[in-house]
């Protein structure tokens, strides 16, 4: 069986294992996530923002993923993975790297379902998420510069334990449970026009391409922060080449690899990708809290900022922004308030 856990070249210069699967998930599969999901994660509710309804004259719905128990969207996905894991892991444990809303979500399944969990982070991330970690049972290794340094130091330490490494983006699993939230709109608003989704590894806005992207007439805008463009550039240019360093306050979305799995399904699904500045994504985080009172995290806010650089665009359409997250630092999100223009 040692074989069975040396981890084989990917074609996005990530680390696969043997376990990894690169099949998108379909429709079905999504559906039967939620039959999984639905036992432990409620749905979450979709709100008209009527602030940015009124900006935007359109029809503007936030769909509030930060209402789940990690605060983030990620925990669908985790849920489904753990759910279903493989019998011969759930001694040796889970194994992921992230920069907070993976790893949480990783952490609250294995809790749920009683298996071990570690953690790899970057050494400078964000400590509220860490302690949000280690408050859900995970070990937490802090290691690197940034992610990807977490990641490769991860990888090698699931090898070195014959654990299950939980890859941010290549897991079928996880992809099909973040789609959910895209089954929940489907069942209230079947008329949506538009959805603005963040991109960091491409898994929220993957599940919305094999959901609403799919099964109706709805583009779906996968947005990145113009400092931070790994999946931007390999949709445009249909490469998965790394960049050397990313430079953004949203840390949900600062990942300098792209994924496979994910990016192939947005390059198929996508309508359209938009870059947003480190201004706008500041501007949208301090706007939605004056205005709705809601906290969410820079990478959320990146679709609210391509939202509302789209103007007239989307005039007289019904729009739906992710809330994907809330987990962010406090004094970031007290600078951001103070430094803002809205």
């Amino acid at each position: 069986m040692a074989g069975r856990y040396e981890p084989i070249d990917s074609p996005d210069e990530t680390t696969l294992f043997p376990y990894h699967d690169l099949t998108p998930p379909t429709v079905a599969t999504v559906a039967r996530a939620r039959q999984r999901i639905r036992q432990h994660l409620p749905e979450t509710p979709l709100v008209r923002s009527e602030a940015l309804s009124e900006a935007l004259d359109a029809d503007v719905l936030l769909k509030r993923e930060d209402t789940l128990p990690t605060g983030a969207f990620k925990v669908r996905g985790g849920v489904n993975l753990v759910a279903s894991l493989d019998e011969e892991f759930h001694d040796a444990g889970l194994l992921a790297a992230s920069t907070g809303n993976h790893g949480q979500s990783i952490a609250w399944a294995g809790r749920e379902f009683d298996v071990p969990v570690t953690i790899g982070v970057p050494e400078e991330a964000n400590a509220g998420k860490v302690g949000a970690l280690e408050q859900l049972g995970a070990e937490v290794i802090q290691y690197g510069e940034d992610y990807d340094e977490a990641r490769e130091h991860i990888e090698e330490l699931a090898t070195q334990r014959e654990a299950r490494y939980v890859h941010s983006g290549n897991e079928p699993k996880l992809l099909a449970g973040v789609g959910t939230a895209g089954l929940e709109i489907l069942d209230e608003r079947p008329d949506v026009d538009r959805v603005f989704c963040p991109v960091g590894g491409g898994t929220a806005a993957a599940g919305y391409c094999i959901t609403l992207g799919a099964m109706t007439d709805a583009a779906v805008v996968g947005v990145q922060a113009a400092g931070a463009p790994a999946v931007y550039r390999a949709w445009q240019e249909e490469t998965l080449e790394a960049l050397d360093s990313v430079d953004t306050i949203a840390e949900g979305v600062a990942t300098r690899v792209p994924f496979a799995l994910p990016t192939g399904i947005l390059q198929k699904g996508l309508s359209d990708f938009r870059l947003v500045s480190e201004d706008a994504i500041a501007d949208a985080v301090a706007r939605l809290f004056e205005t709705d009172r809601i906290v969410m995290e820079g990478a959320c806010a990146t679709a609210v900022a391509a939202a509302l650089q789209a103007g007239d665009e989307v005039r007289g359409e019904t729009v739906v922004l992710p809330v994907s997250g809330r987990n962010i630092d406090r004094e970031k999100f007290d600078r951001l308030l103070a430094e803002s223009e809205y």
